[in-house]
């Protein structure tokens, strides 16, 4: 099962949108045992921020200049260990550089494009959405009812399958823009 994730990160490494798009789709498919935290599911999870980052579109007063990397930060807990890291080492989303960083408090965020927010923060969502008006940040976690609280994917275990919920009305605030590709995989709801 590793290997399979493994081979998913690969897949979209080599070949772009299309095969970050396969990744993806092996990513929905693929099988997980229903327990939390595990690695695998963690390593899984990783080659879906990078192909969040693939099919969304921010606005150009999102980024310092035409150079600027796209940030993908974790807030709270990194349950991902080295694996985000490792998927993202080396790749591009819409032509910027991909940049991991991680955060301990809502504050210490200045530029981030992609935020996981950690189970870790539960108790701290409504203060972390509070935070982020105006803002043009796509975020992201695996908190049970997420997507119904403000954020804007939710990641959850259904059937044993890694599934998305996709609050659109969320992502519309930021002024952000996913792609159809992606809308079709997922459950959009408010």
């Amino acid at each position: 099962m590793a290997l399979l994730s493994v081979a998913a990160a690969g897949l979209a490494r080599r070949g772009g949108r299309w095969a970050a798009m396969v990744s993806l789709l092996l990513g929905t498919l693929l099988k997980l045992p229903a327990e939390t935290s595990t690695a695998p599911d963690y390593q899984l999870k990783a080659v879906f921020l990078f192909n969040f980052a693939q099919f969304t579109d921010w606005p150009a007063k999102a980024f310092a200049d035409a150079q600027a990397p796209l940030v993908i930060g974790v807030l709270g807990e990194d349950f991902f260990g080295p694996y985000l890291g490792e998927t993202v080492r080396g790749e591009k989303a819409n032509n910027r550089p991909l940049l991991v960083q991680h955060y301990r408090r809502i504050a210490d965020i200045r530029t981030c494009h992609v935020l996981f927010i950690s189970r870790s923060e539960m108790d701290r969502l409504e203060q972390i959405f509070q935070a982020l008006p105006g803002r043009s940040i796509l975020t992201v976690s695996d908190i049970p009812n997420f997507a119904a609280r403000g954020g804007m994917i939710e990641l959850f275990m259904e059937k044993n399958k890694i599934r998305m919920r996709i609050n659109l009305a969320a992502v519309k605030a930021a002024d952000l823009n996913i792609s159809s590709k992606l809308l079709r995989l997922a459950e959009t709801r408010f």
